[in-house]
């Protein structure tokens, strides 16, 4: 066993120190890039199987909590992102102990924050909802679908997330990628089960909802397991008297992991305040934008795959003093991320309509409802769609000052980008130009933001490199 860990020791560190870095890329990003677009079909499959009822008020009502359980995804980048950035910059200085120090910190803290989430949904469920711009019509389906996926569902779902980063953060990205497809298989395969089979007509929503439930803690369960076994290994470890890191380690770990989280967390939020913008001019512009929201997210999960990828390789060797390699790895990153970013536009121009009516029955009743539902969704998606590479491009940036330890200007970019910029913007378009406003307001965003984190980057990136 012994003779076995080292073995895997030494291969992960030849990934971080000397293999080519295209390959080195491919090794941590492609397993990730694999286990992003798995979750983009598990997320997309929830909207899919309901939307095979036809009825726009169901479609509807998943788009409003949607945003809400995307907040899962900013708690686990608290601690997974922060701590997993750290937890290579550490490995990269040999500090392993310390490593392992910060991986339980982040684990722990993990569970206690989606605890909080969790217990803080359900005690304001219903005035959530309304807040939400739940109507009279989808209020009973949100209420729903938000107990089983959130107030259930918050823990196991942060608790997976923030696993595979600390995996990934290690080295170990095939294994984050399997726990991550394995939610995503059984998502998949449970939706049909509970909603057409399990559970009686009219409970499509509560069907699906249980489906991503019990997925989330299923694949909570085989991370859980992965850790255990991988316990002292290459900085991984949660045993409960591993002890708490330094102080400057914990802070480090929240000040970095804290933009990230921001990042996200001003996505959903952005998300929720278009939702109710949108939910103004009528559900089936509304049903729209859920579809949307979810078919756009193809070079959006693949562009945060690389990202996920290079970020381990940047921290470390930054961290190690290899200014070529890391450097190397960022120009890789961020063409293979533009040239997805490319392919994803011409792929929406040209196939709006048909990947928009993959996402509701035209088979069903209330055919009129349906096609005006595709009819927005088609010109929402064309348009939204032009947003991916300025969108990938400041995710790059985010990311790589996540790597060297930059958590002020991450951090700084993070509120300019949806607070500053995309969630007043949305405002002012939406009583310029209506719907047709609302959705063209995320590029012009993407392209303000991107000047200014360029500049950003350029400063700071070349700054930190000569001063370490």
């Amino acid at each position: 066993m012994t003779v076995e860990r080292t073995a895997a020791d030494n291969e992960n560190r030849t990934v971080f120190e000397s293999m080519p870095v295209i390959k080195a890329l491919a090794v941590l990003a492609v397993p990730t890039i694999i286990s992003q677009l798995i979750t983009l079909v598990y997320n997309l499959a929830d909207t899919y199987f309901v939307g095979r009822t036809g009825n726009s008020y169901m479609i509807a009502a998943v788009a409003l909590v949607y945003p809400v359980f995307s907040m899962t995804a900013a708690l686990a980048n608290l601690f997974g992102v922060g701590g997993g950035s750290l937890i290579s910059r550490l490995l990269g200085s040999e500090q392993e102990e310390q490593a392992e120090k910060v991986c339980s910190f982040s684990f722990y803290s993990a569970i206690l924050i989606s605890l909080l989430f969790s217990m803080t949904a359900f005690i304001f469920l219903n005035p959530l909802l309304k807040l939400l711009g739940a109507s009279s019509e989808t209020v009973v389906y949100a209420r729903e679908y938000m107990f089983f996926v959130v107030v259930l569902g918050a823990v196991p779902a942060v608790l997976s997330s923030t696993i595979a980063h600390l995996l990934r953060s290690a080295g170990y990205a095939r294994l984050a990628g399997i726990g991550l497809s394995l939610g995503a298989v059984l998502n998949i395969v449970l939706d049909p089960l509970f909603m057409f089979v399990i559970l009686p007509a009219g409970q499509e929503v509560t069907g699906a909802a249980l489906a991503t439930m019990l997925s989330n803690l299923m694949a909570a369960v085989y991370f859980l397991v992965v850790l255990l076994r991988l316990q002292t290994k290459n900085g991984l470890c949660i045993r409960p008297g591993t002890g708490l890191p330094e102080r400057e380690n914990m802070k480090m770990a929240v000040l970095v992991g804290l933009p990230s989280a921001l990042t996200t967390l001003f996505y959903d939020i952005a998300n929720v305040f278009l939702n109710v913008l949108m939910a103004a001019h009528g559900d089936y512009q509304l049903a729209a934008l859920g579809i949307i929201l979810k078919a756009e997210r193809l070079p959006l999960n693949t562009g945060v795959g690389i990202c996920h990828g290079m970020l381990p390789l940047v921290a470390y060797n930054y961290s190690s003093g290899d200014r070529k390699r890391m450097f190397s790895v960022i120009n890789t990153a961020r063409t293979a991320g533009l040239i997805v970013s490319a392919a994803s536009i011409l792929l929406y121009e040209i196939f709006s309509g048909g990947i928009i009516r993959l996402f509701i029955s035209t088979s069903m009743e209330n055919t009129s409802d349906t096609w005006q539902t595709i009819a927005y969704g088609t010109i929402f998606l064309r348009s939204r769609c032009l947003a991916a590479p300025f969108a990938f491009m400041n995710f790059h940036i985010t990311y790589t000052l996540q790597a060297v330890g930059d958590g002020k200007n991450t951090l700084m970019l993070a509120v300019l980008r949806q607070c500053i910029i995309y969630i007043p913007m949305m405002f002012i378009m939406n009583v310029i130009l209506g719907a047709t406003g609302l959705v063209w307001t995320q590029i012009l965003a993407e392209i303000i933001t991107l000047c200014i984190a360029l500049h950003v980057f350029k400063k700071h990136i070349n700054l930190r490199a000569d001063l370490s």
